[in-house]
């Protein structure tokens, strides 16, 4: 079994291990897993810097705009589900038939 990437938050980890318990991935699914998971990770520190710091913040002329890390959450949720997407990890497992589950 592959190790878990030691920079990955506790809850990565624990996905990342769930994973690799579920699913037989080959070395490059692990890179693709990996990237997900890191994406996960950074879409939660974005995440944590809006709740912090509020959706909007005021520009040098006194509008309000939305604060830069909403892009950052939705930006790296995305790369994470097209990721996870790319790994078959959103698609019913085949059952009791023996055969891949089918495409997106």
């Amino acid at each position: 079994m592959a190790k878990t990437p030691i920079h990955l938050s506790r809850d990565m980890k624990k996905f990342y291990r769930s994973v690799l318990a579920d699913f037989n991935l080959e070395s490059h699914h692990l890179i693709l897993l990996t990237k997900a998971c890191e994406n996960l990770d950074r879409a939660e520190q974005a995440r944590l810097e809006v709740e912090k710091d509020g959706l909007t913040t005021v520009d040098r002329y006194g509008s309000k705009k939305p604060h830069p890390c909403v892009k950052i959450e939705i930006d790296c949720k995305n790369s994470a589900r097209l990721l996870l997407r790319e790994l078959g990890l959103d698609l019913e497992p085949a059952g009791d038939i023996n055969r891949p589950p089918g495409r997106y």
